[in-house]
C-alpha cells in the first residue's frame, strides 16, 4: 500500500517520469526551459569553461556542442510527449463522436417539441449512430498512428488541408445517403419510396457531386505534386512532431499560409450550408447552388495553383572570406571563417535547435557541421540566408566546392573558391 501511494504522489503535480501524460508534458516543459536558459546564458558569454574561453572558435564550438546535446535531450521528450499525445486519441476521440451523436439526440428532441416526431429524425439518429460507429473502429484500427487522423496526416506528421477538405465533403455525402438510406427502410407508402429515389437523382445534387469529385481529386494531385517536387529537390519539408488543428490553416514554420486559410474557410461555410440544405430536406441530396459550388471550386483552384508555388531550392549564390572588425583582407586559408550566402539553407519547420544543427557544408572532402551561435532569443548561426562555418586544416589547398546538406536532406548547388596554403 506505501509503494502504491508513493507511486501515486510521484504522478502528481511536478511529475517529469515520462510515463504518464502529465509526466511526460511537465518533462517536456522542464527541458525547453533549461534549454533556453543556458542559450540566453552562453548569448551572454556565461557559462564557458577556462579552457576554451580563450580561443573564439573553440568556445564557439564547445557551446555549439553543447547547445545540440542539450537540444537533443529537448527533442526526445518531444517525442515522448507526441506519442503520449498519440495514446490519449483513441479514448478522445469516442467521447468526441459519441457525445456529438447525444447532442444530435438532444437537438432532435427538442426541435420535435411541438412539430412530432418523425421519420427523418429516427433516420437522422440512426445514421449518427452508423457514422460514430465507423468512425470509432476506424480510430481503434489507426490507434498507433493518429485514429482518425490518420487518413487526414501528411507524410511529414501534419495534418494535410486538401486530406481534410475532401474528408469533410466525403462525410457529408455519407451521412446525406445514410439518412436517405434510413428513411427508404421505413417508408411503407410506394409513392413515398419513389420520391426517396428520386431524391438521389443528379439533378438533386449536381453541386454537390461536382465539389465533392473536384476536392477528392485535388487532394490525390496535391500528394502527387508534393511527392514529385520533394524528389526532384524543389521542396523541402522537416516532419513535425505531432499533427495539429493549426496545420490546416498555416505553413510548415506556423505562419500564416493565405491558400490554406480560404480554401478552409470557403469549404466550412459550403458544408454548414449544405448541412442546412439537408436538414431542411432531407428527402433528397442537399442541392448545393451552381454559385456556392462555383465559389468552392474557384476557392480550390487558388489552394492547387499555391501548392504549386510554394517551396523552392535552397540555393548557394556566394562564399566570401568571413572577417571580424580589425582583421587584415586576404585569401582564404585554413582555420578561417567562410560565409556563404544564399536562400533556403533553414527549410520551415527546421527553426528548432535540435534540426539547425543538423545543417551540414561540404567543403571539398570534408563535412562541417554548421555551429550554433546562440543570441537572446534564438540564433545568429545558421539562419535561413547566411551560415558562417570555419574551413577545417583537413581541406587540401587549391580550389574546391562549398555545398550545403540542409535539415530536410537536400542539397544545394556547388560553388567553388580557393584555399591557399600560407
Amino acid at each position: 500500500m506505501a509503494v502504491q501511494e508513493a507511486e501515486q504522489s510521484t504522478h502528481e503535480g511536478g511529475c517529469t517520469c515520462g510515463d504518464c501524460p502529465h509526466g511526460v508534458r511537465e518533462g517536456h516543459r522542464r527541458a525547453v526551459a533549461a534549454f533556453v536558459a543556458k542559450r540566453d546564458a552562453f548569448a551572454r558569454g556565461k557559462g564557458l569553461p577556462g579552457a576554451v574561453a580563450h580561443s573564439t572558435g573553440a568556445s564557439r564550438q564547445w557551446v555549439s556542442d553543447e547547445l545540440t546535446q542539450s537540444a537533443g535531450e529537448v527533442a526526445a521528450r518531444s517525442r515522448a510527449e507526441s506519442d503520449a499525445w498519440t495514446a490519449a486519441l483513441l479514448p478522445r476521440t469516442v467521447y468526441t463522436v459519441w457525445g456529438a451523436t447525444l447532442l444530435l439526440l438532444l437537438v432532435q428532441a427538442l426541435t420535435a417539441i411541438g412539430a412530432g416526431w418523425t421519420s427523418a429524425r429516427t433516420a437522422g439518429l440512426l445514421a449518427a449512430a452508423v457514422t460514430a460507429g465507423a468512425l470509432t473502429a476506424a480510430a481503434w484500427v489507426h490507434r498507433a498512428k493518429g485514429g482518425i487522423l490518420a487518413p487526414l496526416t501528411g507524410e511529414d506528421n501534419r495534418l494535410s488541408t486538401s486530406r481534410a477538405v475532401a474528408a469533410c465533403w466525403v462525410f457529408l455525402a455519407v451521412f446525406s445517403v445514410l439518412v436517405l438510406a434510413g428513411e427508404l427502410a421505413g417508408a411503407s407508402d410506394h409513392a413515398r419510396r419513389d420520391d426517396l429515389i428520386d431524391g438521389l437523382e443528379l439533378s438533386r445534387g449536381a453541386g454537390v457531386v461536382t465539389v465533392l469529385a473536384v476536392v477528392c481529386a485535388v487532394a490525390v494531385l496535391v500528394r502527387r505534386v508534393v511527392g514529385t517536387r520533394l524528389r526532384t529537390g524543389r521542396l523541402q519539408k522537416v516532419p513535425a512532431d505531432r499533427p495539429r488543428t493549426a496545420d490546416l490553416l498555416t505553413d510548415d514554420s506556423g505562419g500564416a499560409d493565405f491558400a490554406d486559410t480560404q480554401y478552409v474557410l470557403v469549404s466550412t461555410v459550403a458544408v454548414v450550408f449544405a448541412a442546412v440544405r439537408l436538414a431542411r430536406r432531407p428527402e433528397q441530396l442537399p442541392d448545393l447552388p451552381w454559385g456556392l459550388a462555383l465559389l468552392v471550386l474557384v476557392s480550390a483552384a487558388t489552394y492547387l495553383v499555391g501548392k504549386y508555388a510554394e517551396g523552392g531550392r535552397a540555393v548557394i549564390l556566394s562564399v566570401v572570406r568571413a572577417r571580424e572588425a580589425g582583421d587584415l583582407d586576404g585569401p582564404i586559408r585554413n582555420g578561417d571563417d567562410i560565409e556563404i550566402r544564399g536562400t533556403g539553407f533553414v527549410p520551415p519547420g527546421a527553426e528548432r535547435a535540435d534540426r539547425l544543427a543538423r545543417t551540414v557544408v561540404r567543403i571539398g572532402t570534408v563535412h562541417v557541421h554548421v555551429p550554433l551561435v546562440p543570441v537572446a532569443g534564438g540564433f545568429s548561426n545558421p539562419t535561413d540566408t547566411v551560415l558562417t562555418v570555419p574551413v577545417p586544416v583537413e581541406v587540401e589547398p587549391g580550389r574546391v566546392d562549398v555545398q550545403v546538406v540542409t535539415a530536410a536532406g537536400t542539397e544545394t548547388n556547388t560553388c567553388a573558391i580557393d584555399v591557399t596554403s600560407d
